[in-house]
């Protein structure tokens, strides 16, 4: 069976040199009966990643600001309401109340024509 979903452009490279790239799962790639979530997008030591932007902990977004994700020092994703850090690498919560759990991973690819998630099955 081939994977039918299609790539969609959710901004450029220059969109993230304020921060991270924020945008709108369609309502189709939400779960069953719940509203569509968002995810962001963001690179780090040279590699792009994107999540859905949601914390494992209470299910509320991350981000302190808009398109602002990261700790102060730059390190790691944190979640504005309760301090969890999260590697950017994996999304792997290692402090905070969700500690052990993740950060759902959406795959991102960067084109010479921006920057592209697949939202997941």
């Amino acid at each position: 069976m081939t994977d039918q979903r299609h790539w969609t452009h959710i901004g450029r490279a220059e969109d993230l040199n304020t921060g991270a790239i924020e945008f709108a799962l369609t309502a189709d790639t939400a779960a069953a009966g719940t509203s569509p979530q968002r995810g962001f997008a963001l690179r780090h030591d040279g590699e792009m990643r994107a999540y859905v932007n949601q914390c494992p902990h209470l299910g509320i977004e991350l981000n302190w600001m808009p398109g602002r994700f990261m700790d102060s020092d730059g390190c790691f994703i944190q979640c504005a309401t309760h301090g969890a850090l999260f590697l950017p690498k994996s999304g792997e919560c290692i402090a905070g109340p969700c500690q052990g759990d993740a950060l759902t991973p959406l795959e991102v690819v960067e084109r010479p024509d921006g920057i592209y998630i697949r939202p997941p099955e």
